[in-house]
């Protein structure tokens, strides 16, 4: 199953296994089963210290396997092959039940044992999803930790008939005590915070009490971690506070335009940023999303939606942007129920299904290229008169045998069935007719929206909603700068927002030593 590079490398993984691991599986004459067997004979042959059974009991899910220690059965469960980006997975279950301290704060770690209750949850997931594996590392995590938490990996290509029957159509998504419980992307301290409220007030109050930073960057993707790393080279105190470290970034699967790195993916390049930010003494605060803006007794105070507030002589702000809505009716009604927004994820899901693109410029191009080695038929709408994308990109779209490209389109409804999503409604904009596309499925890749919705009255903002900065990367308010896509500085790019990142960070630097606070001045005179 593994080739011979992989298995040297698992192995070389496994001996930092310290205790015994038992693998139990529930197996049938599937091929799918052949292929796990085989998968867990070549794990079990990397370490003496793996044993793999078969389990004789019934089991719904085959084939799966669960990894315990000796006399436990609250493990990880894996329900399909964890092969992909969910071999990782597989590996850090391992390590973890054989005892090889996981890399999270001990604080963390004592959170989860003394969580109260049971909680059984349900990971379903594509192999394709780089999304994913965060989630199911998170709670396989907790499985280990705490004896009153179950985790288990569903591969939803492969138990289609569950997939249908809880509607679920988009990676991850997760159910808790066979309640839905969110979809997406989430980290290990978004779960707790969810699940241990008290852990989150907790949090606000030891932020709260923190010292002023000489910078504060709000936001933690390629600008704010660019910002973070040339500000702390200055031997200032800097502190960064974001949603979730990366950014958008994290949603982003291959990067191939990033100067000196020649391809990558988004989620490695994002904990390339974290470790680099984390290489120096910066303070980075997760889980943080600001709220409002306002300057406070010398300093700018930023207070964050978790009821935090940090105060910083300047701040930076490195806020990024989201996922455009296309704004028609049907769209919030069935997201994430035939609504998508990250074909790599979803599309999956939709195998020999009709799914519809809208969007003619490159990411849509790309969203439906891919698509159509997935999916039955891909339709592809773009508003204007001619598609917007890369020219080699149209010319590949265009030798696709299943995809049907509408141009002059307005989308003007997705419709359901109450459940899921049936069909897409667009108006020909030569001709004035309205029609109706059967599909299954919906891509919106129509762009990016600044996340500078809590800045407005604050600080200037461009008529699209984003902050207007001069060549130094200074706003409108002394002491507040900005970067990255955030703001009104053309070509929304990684390498740019890098690039903007530190511009941002020296203007503010400058600006520190140009001025002098209040606390200083008084210093200064006693």
């Amino acid at each position: 199953m593994l080739d011979t590079g992989t298995k040297s490398q698992l192995k070389s993984y496994l001996e930092r296994i310290a205790a015994p691991v038992e693998i139990v599986a529930s197996l049938d004459g599937s091929k799918a089963s052949e292929d796990l067997r085989a998968l867990l004979k070549d794990v079990s042959d990397c370490s003496e210290l793996v044993s793999v059974t078969e389990s004789r009991e019934d089991n719904h899910r085959k084939p799966s396997f669960s990894i315990n220690r000796p006399g436990e059965n609250h493990g990880p469960r894996f329900a399909g092959l964890p092969m992909g980006h969910e071999f990782t997975s597989l590996v850090l279950a391992l390590l973890q039940i054989g005892g090889y301290p996981p890399k999270v704060d001990p604080a963390v770690l004592q959170q989860i044992r003394e969580l109260e209750g049971d909680f059984e949850f349900e990971i379903y997931i594509s192999l394709s999803c780089h999304n994913c594996p965060d989630v199911v590392q998170a709670l396989n995590l907790m499985a280990v930790q705490n004896p009153r938490i179950r985790a288990i990996m569903i591969d939803g290509a492969l138990f289609q008939d569950e997939v249908k029957e809880r509607q679920v159509m988009a990676v991850p998504t997760v159910f808790l005590n066979g309640t839905e419980f969110g979809q997406g992307r989430m980290t290990l301290e978004e779960i707790l915070a969810r699940i241990d409220s008290s852990g989150v007030e907790r949090e606000a109050k030891k932020l709260s009490a923190k010292e002023p930073f000489d910078m504060l960057i709000i936001g933690g993707g390629p600008a704010g971690a660019a910002a973070a790393v040339y500000a702390a080279r200055k031997g200032i105190r800097t502190g960064v506070a974001s949603e979730r470290f990366g950014g958008q970034v994290l949603d982003t699967l291959g990067i191939e335009n990033f100067i000196s790195i020649k391809e990558t993916e988004g989620p490695r390049f994002a904990l390339a940023l974290e470790e680099h930010v984390r290489h120096y003494d910066v303070d980075i605060m997760n889980l943080q999303r600001a709220s409002a803006l306002r300057p406070a007794d010398g300093f700018i105070e930023i207070q964050f939606e978790s009821g935090a507030s940090l105060k910083s002589r300047t701040v930076v702000l490195s806020t990024g942007a989201r996922w455009r809505n296309i704004g028609v009716p049907g769209e919030a009604e069935y997201r994430n129920k035939g609504v998508a927004y990250c074909p790599h994820c979803d599309g999956p899901l939709f195998k020999g299904k009709r799914v519809a693109v809208i969007g003619g410029g490159n990411s849509g191009v790309e969203a439906a290229i891919d698509l159509a080695g997935i999916v039955g038929h891909v339709t592809l709408i773009e508003y204007d008169k001619q598609l917007r994308a890369d020219a080699v990109l149209q010319r590949k779209l265009r030798s696709l045998a299943n995809v049907a490209i509408i141009t002059h389109a307005q989308t003007t409804e997705i419709t359901g069935d109450g459940g899921k999503v049936n069909g897409l409604v667009y108006k020909d904009r030569s001709e004035g007719d309205t029609h109706t596309v059967a599909v299954e499925g919906v891509f919106v890749q129509i762009g990016l929206v600044p996340n500078t919705d809590w800045l407005k009255g604050t600080v200037e903002l461009s008529r699209h909603g984003e902050i207007v900065v001069d060549n130094r990367g200074q706003t409108s308010v002394p002491g507040v700068f900005a970067a990255g896509d955030a703001t009104t500085v053309p070509f929304k790019q990684i390498i740019i927002a890098a690039g903007d990142g530190a511009k941002a960070a020296l203007g503010a630097f400058d600006h520190l030593i140009r001025t002098s606070s209040p606390v200083e001045e008084a210093a200064e005179v006693a």
